[in-house]
């Protein structure tokens, strides 16, 4: 791997694509750190590190929402449109036969997808706000009607360009530019988690980082076995006779991925978790004493680390499956297949492959479901272990880290081995 990827540094596209790409992420980290006026960034902070949930929200974010800067939302309103754009494709049938028109369908969904995600980072920025603003602490020192439309204005206007500078990083062919940007937000942040970790050192709890540095590596191997873990499902395609020549009667494989669905069942659960704390900090500070004891005895609920834990475990196993039906139809498989006279060996075509497809990968799903929810709330289980809140560095951090690694080195070496080709 290293001797490919050194090889494609060498070519001078690929190499000035890597470069186009560290200047983006350093572009990214410089408007991260400015920060919008009448903000107490230190009781910000305080406050999503005293909430795990609004914690995962700013991971997702890219780490900017912490410091309230010019781009706080990060690129989450983009991955929220994304979403309900998929979605919507199950119930519309002008996105879903977009959706299957290939190039051309792909973007007119872009840029649906481009106009949806305005509307949302202003909804999401005034919820934020409001959410700020009903915690009863000084976090906003500015609450004035100008000062909060200025602050949407321009977190929303941040979004828009984290946006465009995702899409220019896409376009040179060497990485995801949204995985990326949540990648160089997460990478960012481990300096300072080191320098925390360091700070609060104890040679008694010597064996306490020994199980820490296990739980990373096994969660590594565990990331890449899955994310590159898939079934193979024998395809012959029958031979075709025509006229002198004949075409077909060549014996492929459709590869079913363990884990379809990557780390969208996850930022689907923080979703869900995040609107009962939400409603519980909003309406705490009601007039109507049941509506603000109501809340209050929700947002407690929600703090227990059984509770937590045991939703989101659920949660993520849940939108696993969910997500992958929604991205993987055997309905539509069995079709093409019967179509381009391919037959899975001992299974009848249409529905009977149909069928088989959904049952082969229902129970792949299971694994990955059940990694993908263990690797969710594995820092709330080690914490609950050891008593220790500063493990910061979760399964999900790793499963993004590892995640856009890999996918990003595919690219690069892809791109390489597309230029040796030309070269002959």
């Amino acid at each position: 791997m290293w001797e490919k990827l050194l090889n494609a540094w060498k070519i001078k596209e690929v190499r000035n694509g890597l470069l186009f790409v560290m200047a983006m992420m350093v572009l990214f980290r410089v408007t991260a750190h400015i920060p919008l006026p009448g903000v107490d960034v230190v009781a910000l902070r305080n406050f999503f590190e005293a909430n795990q949930v609004l914690g995962l929200l700013s991971l997702f974010s890219g780490g900017t929402l912490e410091n309230f800067s010019v781009v706080a939302l990060g690129i989450a309103p983009y991955i929220t449109a994304s979403i309900v754009i998929q979605l919507m494709g199950m119930i519309v049938p002008q996105i879903e036969e977009l959706q299957k028109e290939g190039e051309q369908g792909k973007q007119k969904i872009n840029q649906w997808t481009r106009l949806l995600t305005v509307p949302f980072a202003i909804l999401q920025s005034f919820s934020l706000i409001s959410l700020l603003q009903s915690t009863g602490t000084n976090i906003l020192t500015r609450t004035d009607a100008f000062h909060i439309v200025t602050i949407i204005c321009t977190v929303t206007a941040g979004t828009v360009f984290l946006m465009w500078i995702g899409e220019l990083i896409s376009e040179r062919k060497v990485g995801n530019g949204i995985s990326l940007l949540i990648f160089a937000g997460i990478v960012a942040g481990l300096p300072s988690y080191i320098q925390r970790a360091f700070l609060t050192y104890d040679s008694s709890q010597m064996m306490m980082w020994i199980v820490y540095a296990a739980v990373a590596i096994a969660t590594v191997v565990g990331v890449v076995f899955i994310s590159e873990g898939q079934r193979n499902i024998p395809v012959q395609y029958a031979r075709q006779v025509h006229g002198m020549g004949s075409t077909g009667g060549v014996a492929t494989h459709l590869p079913l991925r363990v884990n379809m669905a990557g780390v969208i069942p996850i930022i689907f659960a923080v979703s869900f978790l995040l609107f009962p704390s939400v409603i519980g900090q909003f309406f705490s500070r009601a007039r109507t004493q049941w509506v603000a004891d109501a809340a209050t005895q929700l947002t407690v609920i929600m703090q227990n680390q059984l509770v937590y834990g045991a939703l989101y475990f659920l949660l993520v196993v849940g939108f696993t499956y969910f997500y992958t039906s929604i991205i993987f139809k055997p309905d539509q498989i069995a079709e093409n297949l019967q179509k381009q006279g391919g037959f899975i060996p001992g299974i009848r075509p249409g529905g009977s492959t149909s069928q088989y497809l959904q049952n082969v990968l229902g129970r792949i799903t299971f694994a990955g479901a059940l990694f993908l929810g263990g690797i969710a709330v594995m820092p709330v289980a080690i914490q609950a272990w050891s008593g220790n809140t500063n493990f910061v560095i979760g399964g999900t951090s790793l499963l993004i880290i590892v995640s856009v690694v890999i996918e990003t080195v595919k690219q690069i070496e892809s791109q390489a081995t597309m230029r040796e080709y030309d070269a002959y």
